[in-house]
């Protein structure tokens, strides 16, 4: 044990200073100045951008409607009313996308831009959702307490790179999608007292550095009740610490009034039985369905801001092309350029 606290605390101390700040991503167009007048207070009004930088290495341009290249965040705010951004955190990716190095450019550019920021750990090398929870291979070997170490380390490595740069996150979340726990198999809610420990242990390393960061535990299909149930039920039995319910909803575009109406009053039941605000962190529908996600995205604005416990909606990577990264065809723009689907967040300022 000795000698893996030894490690992690390397591990920190190269991400917090000794190691250079590289990633594979291309330089984002230039930009003219600031607005006059950019309101980021209130609900927010959001969009997880994780695949930014790859898409830009990639030659995936932005254009506003008016047809002009445009830095993408820029685009989102000016253009679409958005106001914070939610950037994914990966341990060890295998290209590098989504590791430290690639979020600090992310979050760096953001905070220029004066826009809120949330953090997601995912506590894996990769994709972490109901469908995989994979424990990150340099941590394979760990017990309870030597994961505990490494989600403190890990955290504690990626907010203090925020806070050398003068940047505050907002929110963070511990674990995304952890449906059924996270880092398995150690983390499952299969032992909901281990699965507790972890998420305290990230708990604690966010309120060590940035004490009034706000820390979500986040699941999916936030209109199945059972799944929340299940979380946060144990969760409360075992004494877990978090400050918002986070939730993913991607609604059908023909029955998409039924899943927002379920999910809103899930919403009002989770916040009654456990006394926590909630946040849509996921949100999305086909982006060939623009008309269908405009009206879906209203209504579901206009419960959660009724509704007086949601703290705000993010859309999931609006900007990927269509079938990105293996088939990903929920973005909500056309030809680099944002379609009506996030017209609400303007209407909203």
């Amino acid at each position: 044990m000795k000698l893996l606290k030894s490690s992690i605390l390397l591990l920190a101390a190269c991400c917090l200073g000794a190691c250079t700040e590289e990633s594979p991503v291309t330089n984002p167009p230039k930009t003219p100045a600031e607005p006059e007048v950019f309101d980021n207070s209130g609900f927010a009004k959001g969009a997880d951008v994780s695949w930014l930088t790859q898409l830009e290495s990639e030659g995936v341009t932005f254009t506003d409607a008016a047809g002009n290249a445009t830095e993408c965040m820029r685009l989102l705010r000016d253009q679409c009313g958005v106001n914070s951004i939610r950037l994914r955190v990966w341990v060890n990716p295998a290209e590098g996308w989504n590791n430290i190095d690639d979020v600090m450019l992310k979050a760096r550019r953001a905070a220029a831009l004066n826009q809120r920021l949330m953090i997601d750990f995912h506590f894996s090398d990769t994709w972490a959702d109901p469908g995989s929870q994979a424990t990150p291979a340099a941590w394979a070997d760990y017990d309870l307490d030597g994961l505990k170490t490494a989600v403190a380390g890990h955290v504690t490595a990626m907010l203090s790179r925020l806070q050398a740069q003068g940047i505050t996150p907002e929110w963070v979340q511990i674990g995304n999608e952890t449906r059924g726990g996270m880092l398995y198999p150690i983390g499952s809610i299969d032992d909901p007292a281990a699965f507790t420990a972890l998420v305290n242990a990230g708990y604690d390393a966010v309120k060590a550095i940035f004490p009034e960061a706000l820390v979500i535990v986040h699941l999916d299909s936030g209109d199945k009740e059972w799944i929340y149930d299940r979380i946060f039920g144990a969760l409360a039995d075992n004494s877990g610490k978090y400050d918002i319910i986070g939730m993913s909803l991607y609604p059908d575009a023909d029955s998409y009034e039924a899943t927002v109406d379920a999910c809103l009053a899930n919403i009002k039941r989770l916040n009654a039985a456990y006394g926590k605000r909630l946040m849509i962190c996921e949100v999305g529908m086909d982006y060939d369905k623009a008309v269908e996600a405009d009206l879906m995205m209203r209504r579901l604005y206009a419960g959660c801001v009724e509704s007086g416990v949601v703290d705000g909606i993010f859309y999931w990577e609006p900007e990927a092309p269509a079938g990105y990264n293996g088939g990903y065809n929920k973005g909500c723009f056309a030809d680099g350029t944002p379609t009506q689907a996030l017209d609400v967040f303007k209407a909203a300022n």
